[in-house]
């Protein structure tokens, strides 16, 4: 879900800066010690998962796992998924430099907002709450992701409209194994690990 270099206005890079911006100032004043393994962790997941991509016009497809970063790290996905960008861009010319900002947007922010929408269910002792929970996390935040980068492009101009249709479509069944992903990584980590998760009492410190 790289966006490419030369293909946004200016207006959408600014923006998509000024966002990613706030987005890891609000991660990295969170950061707190027990979450430095986790965040290393996942944010190198990412990074290899991300590079296995499939190119398709100004994008590409490929696994993101940012639901399951989001339910692990919280805001701290922001400077996760930044560091791995940042290092794609710079090593594999994945994505581009004046783009980041727009990417980090696109892969962070959903990753984000299902941290605080899957906090409650995710602490149900109902099972059945969980998994639906984790899967609907690990799906929507592919989706969200998918949108973003389609409303980048549709912004940036009429001519890619088309393109940002078929990078939102094309990810319809990468959000359904994504789901799959999240729901058996959760329920691992909820049995063995729950300090990697910031959603337990651990990770939040509490």
């Amino acid at each position: 879900m790289h966006i490419s270099e030369g293909v946004l206005s200016v207006p959408v890079l600014a923006g998509g800066a000024a966002l990613a911006a706030a987005g890891l100032a609000a991660g990295l004043r969170g950061l707190k010690p027990e979450q430095m393994m986790p965040a290393a962790l996942f944010s190198s997941a990412f990074f290899v998962a991300s590079l296995i991509h499939v190119p398709l016009g100004p994008s590409n497809v490929h696994l993101i796992l940012n639901g399951l970063m989001g339910l692990a790290l919280g805001w701290t996905a922001f400077p996760a998924v930044f560091i791995a960008l940042l290092l794609q861009a710079f090593q594999f010319q994945y994505g581009g430099i004046t783009t980041l900002g727009v990417n980090t947007v696109v892969m962070a922010l959903p990753p984000v907002l299902c941290w605080y929408l899957g906090k409650a269910p995710l602490s149900s002792a109902n099972p059945a709450v969980r998994a639906v929970t984790a899967f609907a996390c690990g799906s929507l935040s592919v989706l969200a992701s998918g949108c973003l980068a389609a409303l980048a492009l549709a912004l940036s101009g009429e001519g890619l409209w088309t393109s940002a249709v078929a990078l939102l479509t094309a990810h319809l069944p990468i959000a359904l194994i994504e789901g799959v992903i999240t729901l058996t990584v959760v329920s691992f980590l909820a049995r063995v690990r729950p300090e990697f998760l910031a959603l337990s009492p651990v990770a939040r410190g509490a």
